[in-house]
């Protein structure tokens, strides 16, 4: 058997394969799907690691016994998904979409959304299988495989039915030019003879360990109407938009098809004389009629031109859906002035209310502003990131702009845009913070924390507190803090304790405070003097709060830390907030008063 030795080495090699295929850039019809898959494969590079190192790996480590041949067992399985993910990242990134005829779903592009649904799903149960315990990993680093495990359930959810759809579109379809996929996930893509990892997944998987998500409880007695399904995704559709050819597809689908450059009808393959999607509220309202009639759950909150309300009742929105229809359009106005019009209006439109900001979204607001972010027009943009903002109040809207990719714009903004702008950005990427897995994708290689802490220590009052709140969001996920301390938030924290920002500063050095490179970083500035300031200064009880804990922390393993507070006299203010400060006050000041009383007792 291998060794956790060899396989993580094997692990990091093929982890270091992906980062440069993903640095090389994805293209094609399978961008997106790639660069998903490989980001969330970069970031395993970090669990790999603290395996390599842990003590199991030890020379004389004995690997016939039960629970050491279950630790390699559980790491040789992640290990063989990783080499079917590469496979798979190269195969997808390679596949020549312009060979494409007839119906966009060929045999070979069906396989390929399959192989994705297969990776994705086994990835998350070999994930779900490594003893952690076992091998002593970091808090720090479960915290992050939570989140990509969460991150991979969606995504298994969002190619769910795939194969589902794929036996069906095949069974209607000219076997020799659609040959049906074979059983298992024994899946090749190179030739018929040969055998990938991908084929060896087999053995790690059956039909219930992939999460198909139905379109109805009894989806094998349920045939869903051709029309109803998106031509690209074989899925029923929540969002059908007509293209300049008359054909209908899922909004997301063939926004993802337009962006990655083509300019041709994927049905058809006609040349599209325009790149406007117009919603087909028609088909949609039919498809929302049949699923009614079905009971099947269909995931949009406008239903037959309705609205449902908090208390249960429906309001008729279809005049208003026709209104923001056209002010949408107006978005990609040839007219600079028409633009800045509607634009105006949508942020108008989308401060009033949740209504207003799902009929926005659902007129297919959010992929043209987020593009707009980036027009050369000052007006436009300033309006466009606050219209963003607006719209992500409401949580399904969140997912839609995170799929727009609209983080590397905003981040953008926040580093070159007018104040006003900088400022609204920064509140847009905290309101998309809230949701927990987003907090790895904009922290993690978009560049958004070293943005955030430049506008913290440089911009405006407005500017400074919304990029507060966001890094503030930002580092309760333990993997950015170190980010946050390298791209220099300490001095800026230490800035704003001086500039009547102490608030905002206290709180986020309380969560900052117990990562090892945030000490460090605080040990090179006047923090502590300036911290024992704020003990005595009284203030707002939970600055009091907040100092003494972040005191604590730098104390509990440092007895340089401890003469140093006993000189600058804190035990005096300390003594004064144990005995009438707040709960949380009091407790923290007297621990820290019992550790500097060993160091006196000494």
């Amino acid at each position: 058997m291998a060794t956790p030795v060899d396989l993580s080495a094997a692990a990091l090699t093929v982890i270091g394969d992906v980062s440069r295929i993903s640095a090389a850039g994805f293209s094609g019809f399978f961008k997106k799907d790639c660069a998903d898959l490989a980001r969330k494969l970069s970031l395993l590079s970090h669990l790999v690691e603290e395996i390599k190192n842990s003590g199991k790996f030890s020379v004389d480590y004995d690997f016939r016994t039960d629970s050491s041949s279950l630790l390699a067992s559980g790491f040789s399985d992640l290990n063989l998904v990783l080499h079917a993910a590469k496979e798979l990242l190269s195969a997808a990134n390679n596949f020549d979409d312009s060979e494409l005829s007839g119906v966009i779903m060929d045999g070979r592009t069906k396989k390929i959304f399959f192989q994705f649904q297969c990776v994705t799903g086994n990835l998350e149960k070999a994930l779900a299988n490594i003893p952690y315990d076992c091998f002593g990993i970091s808090e720090e680093v479960v915290e992050q495989v939570d989140l990509i495990r969460a991150q991979l359930r969606r995504s298994v959810e969002r190619y769910g039915g795939a194969l589902d759809s794929i036996r069906a579109s095949d069974q209607l379809q000219d076997k020799e030019n659609n040959p049906s996929l074979s059983g298992g996930c024994g899946i090749t893509f190179r030739s018929s003879d040969e055998v990938t990892n991908l084929e060896k997944l087999q053995n790690l998987s059956t039909s219930s360990d992939v999460n198909v998500a139905k379109d109805s409880p009894s989806k094998d007695s349920l045939v869903i109407p051709d029309e109803f399904r998106c031509p690209i995704s074989l899925e029923i559709m929540r969002d059908p938009v007509i293209v300049a050819t008359g054909q209908t597809y899922e909004r997301v689908y063939i926004q993802r098809w337009v962006d990655g450059g083509n300019t041709t009808c994927p049905k058809t393959q006609q040349k599209l004389k325009n790149l406007t999607l117009t919603p087909n509220f028609v088909l949609r309202n039919l498809i929302s009629q049949w699923c009614e009639e079905h009971k099947i759950e269909h995931p949009m909150p406008l239903v037959n031109g309705r609205i449902k309300q908090s208390d249960g009742t429906f309001r008729d929105v279809t005049a208003d859906i026709i209104a923001i229809g056209d002010l949408v359009r107006k978005l990609s106005s040839l007219s600079i002035e028409e633009r800045r019009a509607a634009v105006a209006e949508i942020r108008s439109l989308s401060k009033r209310s949740t209504d207003n900001r799902i009929l926005l979204a659902e007129a297919g607001a959010v992929p043209i502003l987020v593009k707009l972010l980036m027009f050369n027009d000052r007006q436009i943009r300033d309006n466009a990131v606050t219209c963003l903002l607006n719209l992500s109040i409401y949580g399904n809207n969140k997912g839609l702009i995170m799929l727009a990719d609209a983080v590397p714009s905003l981040v953008e903004v926040v580093a070159s845009g007018s104040a006003e702008a900088k400022a609204n950005a920064a509140a847009t990427l905290f309101s998309l913070s809230l949701v927990d897995e987003n907090k790895i994708i904009i922290g993690g290689e978009l560049g958004a924390i070293p943005a955030l802490v430049d506008l913290l220590r440089d911009g405006n009052p407005e500017g400074k507190r919304d990029a507060a709140t966001a890094l503030f969001n930002l580092c309760m996920y333990q993997g950015n803090k170190g980010r946050a301390v390298r791209a220099g938030i300490i001095g800026a924290l230490m800035k704003m304790l001086t500039d009547s920002m102490e608030d905002e500063a206290l709180t986020i050095l309380s969560i900052l405070v117990g990562h090892h490179d945030a000490k460090a970083a605080i040990g090179k500035t006047s923090m502590i003097p300036a911290l024992v300031d704020r003990l005595r200064r009284g203030g707002l009880p939970r600055n009091q709060e907040n100092a003494a804990a972040i005191l604590l922390s730098l104390c509990k393993r440092d007895e340089g830390n401890r003469e140093f507070l006993i000189r600058l006299g804190a035990v005096v203010p300390l003594s004064e907030i144990a005995d009438s400060g707040t709960e949380r006050g009091r407790r923290k000041a007297a621990a820290l008063l019992e550790v500097l009383r060993q160091v006196r007792r000494r």
